[in-house]
């Protein structure tokens, strides 16, 4: 749950900057349905690396999960040097048609391909991990796309922070509990 949440954040934000290009309700759904496919699918991909990584690090592999949420944490809280950059991209991804999903669909979803590398590290079911994930990318999606026109840049902006500060604050706790031993 401590990943999710922060996703769901990020995926929000994500989707009100698609709502903002106002979608019809036919791509709300095709769009919707790729943002899916790319925020589920990166962490299976990230989860499976994870595993590798964690069979070569042994016991200091849930330190390495713990050291890519921070990270990941961090990066949603660094300012984006080009904000339009992203939202150019979210706009292109409402339009885009056949191969052109792809690429933009991997450069939304980098975030999760972390978020599934972290999880592999730290050992959790691969299964588990893909359906939540699906669940929160369809569900924080809609919404955003939905509430997308009616919300603010700010608000975008801070729900974004808040899942950089919500990955910390997993981070942290995970490594209290792993130096505790608890």
């Amino acid at each position: 749950m401590g990943l999710l949440v922060p996703l769901a954040l990020d995926t929000f934000a994500l989707g009100t900057a698609l709502g903002v290009a106002g979608l019809d309700r036919r791509d709300r759904l095709r769009v919707t349905l790729v943002f899916t496919l790319f925020e589920a699918g990166m962490p299976i991909a990230g989860v499976l690396a994870g595993s590798v990584a964690s069979r070569l690090l042994g016991r200091w592999a849930g330190y390495g999960g713990i050291a890519f949420l921070a990270v990941a944490g961090i990066l949603l809280l660094w300012p984006s040097k080009d904000e339009d950059a992203e939202t150019r991209r979210l706009q292109l991804l409402a339009r885009a048609r056949g191969l052109a999903i792809v690429d933009l669909g991997i450069a939304i979803s980098v975030d999760e391909l972390t978020i599934g590398l972290s999880a592999g590290l730290l050992g959790l079911p691969l299964a588990l991990v893909v359906i939540w994930l699906a669940v929160q990318a369809f569900v924080a999606g809609q919404l955003g796309i939905r509430l997308g026109g009616r919300v603010s840049e700010t608000i975008r902006e801070r729900s974004e922070q808040l899942a950089g500060v919500a990955l910390l604050v997993v981070a942290t706790v995970l490594l209290v509990l792993r130096v505790t031993g608890l």
